[in-house]
């Protein structure tokens, strides 16, 4: 029989744990914003060594899974010399693999834009930074909005790879109560809540910006 107490007192755990689901989630999408910028760069480079270098960085990571890029970062720096703690190579790998689809979304955006505002700007004999500060870059982050707010929800939930190393976010807290509960269907049930909250929270503040920078 379902038990109603274990459901409301497991809350307060997995809540208490959901600090690192949200550091890993927040720490890994701002990590691979900044790689993904450099991604993209490279991706619309006139260079083709550069492209190439873009597409092999984006194929592989798409093409990987995050538990395995996971297991390698934590297991591989060490290897080289590099100790760091296991909340560090959590973010570094999922920032990482983050990048790869931030990159897409990002040069998908700007390939989505009409060509012809970039040759107005230059007729009328705008520098190519005005060009991409002012007119490409700000119509590319909103036509993205929406592509990155889904991916930090599926990055929330890709979250809970990392207890494999050991950290104790949602999932992991919810194993281990369910194991000491010996009820897991209220646990995870309660996990499930916290997640859907997180999520339901960020897809808010998407919908909020997307309103507040519409045209």
């Amino acid at each position: 029989m379902f038990s109603i107490p274990t459901f409301i007192d497991s809350f307060g755990p997995l809540a208490w744990a959901a600090r690192y689901t949200l550091l890993v989630s927040g720490l890994g999408i701002a990590l691979g914003l900044v790689i993904g910028a450099l991604v993209c760069a490279a991706a619309l480079s006139p260079s083709k060594a550069l492209r190439r270098m873009a597409a092999i960085w984006v194929s592989f990571l798409r093409g990987v899974p995050l538990l395995v890029q996971l297991l390698l970062m934590y297991y591989l720096l060490p290897v080289v010399g590099i100790n760091v703690p296991a909340v560090a190579a959590a973010v570094i790998s999922v920032g990482i693999c983050a990048s790869a689809y931030i990159s897409e979304i990002w040069r998908g955006a700007i390939s989505a834009l009409p060509r012809g505002q970039s040759e107005a700007a230059v007729a009328i004999g705008m520098s190519a930074r005005t060009i991409w500060g002012r007119i490409i870059l700000p119509q590319a982050v909103v036509m993205s909005l929406p592509a990155l707010i889904n991916e930090l929800i599926l990055l929330v939930k890709a979250s809970s790879l990392v207890s494999v190393v050991g950290i104790l976010e949602i999932t992991r807290a919810s194993q281990a109560q369910a194991a000491t509960t010996f009820r897991p269907l209220e646990v995870y049930l309660a996990a499930a809540c916290i997640y859907l909250a997180i999520n339901l929270c960020l897809a808010g503040i998407g919908r909020w910006l997307e309103h507040r920078t519409a045209v």
